[in-house]
């Protein structure tokens, strides 16, 4: 799997690894509050644990965790994008927007 971020995204990512040093950072699939695992919503997070079934992967912004469970409901080939004009990250894949508006959240407290 190959996730790459855009230029606008690392910086707006910096920010908040820089604030919160020795935190990972994790692209989360989110299943709570959706009613079943296939209605999952992701987002990216500043998280202080590497959790069990986490796997970092490689990333042009450093390493980045993932669950090994959840990646089946990602694309082999992931871009992560900043949109000014919303405010928000976004995830795509070359076939489709996977997430337009996807948020980035600092788990375990906030900087």
């Amino acid at each position: 799997m190959k996730v790459t971020f855009t230029e606008k995204a690392i910086e707006k990512i910096k920010v908040k690894l820089d604030a919160n040093h020795g935190k990972w950072l994790k692209l989360k699939y989110d299943t709570d509050g959706c009613g079943c695992v296939v209605s999952g919503v992701s987002a990216l997070w500043v998280t202080p644990e590497k959790d069990d079934d986490d796997v970092a992967l490689n990333t042009n912004i450093g390493p980045l965790l993932m669950e090994k469970s959840k990646l089946v409901f990602f694309d082999e080939d992931m871009t992560v994008d900043f949109v000014e004009s919303a405010n928000s990250f976004m995830l795509k894949c070359p076939s489709q927007i996977l997430n337009p508006r996807m948020s980035l959240l600092v788990v375990g407290g906030t900087k």
